[in-house]
């Protein structure tokens, strides 16, 4: 069975930028391979479960198939099969992300001089 180190494999599978950064991740502690923490150089194959935290998202994946050359992203996506489990919990935090901030986006510019105006007057009647 063909086997490739984790910090390529994450980069050949486009989950970080640079292999500097997927071993960063890996030393970190932010990989575990079949619930286990493990340093950069540990060999994954086929079948194997990695579990890779990247800011507030936890991706839960099966290794499909194994490749230390990164590639276009529609290639890179056939190295591994994310759980269900993994893809309900990260849309439902997504959810709650959104559910924090009710009124939406950002204004698209800042209140200029009369409104700021209009806004103290109105903040100074309360």
């Amino acid at each position: 069975m063909e086997t490739v180190r984790i910090d390529k494999w994450l980069w050949a599978a486009r989950f970080y930028k640079t292999r500097s950064l997927a071993v960063k991740a890996v030393s970190g502690g932010h990989v575990a391979v079949n619930g286990q923490k493990i340093k950069p150089a540990k060999m994954v194959q086929q079948g194997d479960l990695v579990v890779i935290r990247l800011g507030n998202c936890e991706y839960t994946v099966r290794v499909l198939e194994v490749s230390a050359h990164r590639g276009p992203a529609v290639v890179a996506r056939t190295l591994y099969a994310e759980t269900e489990e993994s893809a309900l919990k990260r849309e439902q935090a997504r959810v709650e992300r959104a559910a924090m901030h009710p009124e939406g986006r950002r204004p698209e510019q800042r209140p200029d001089k009369h409104q700021r105006r209009k806004i103290r007057k109105f903040l100074q009647k309360e």
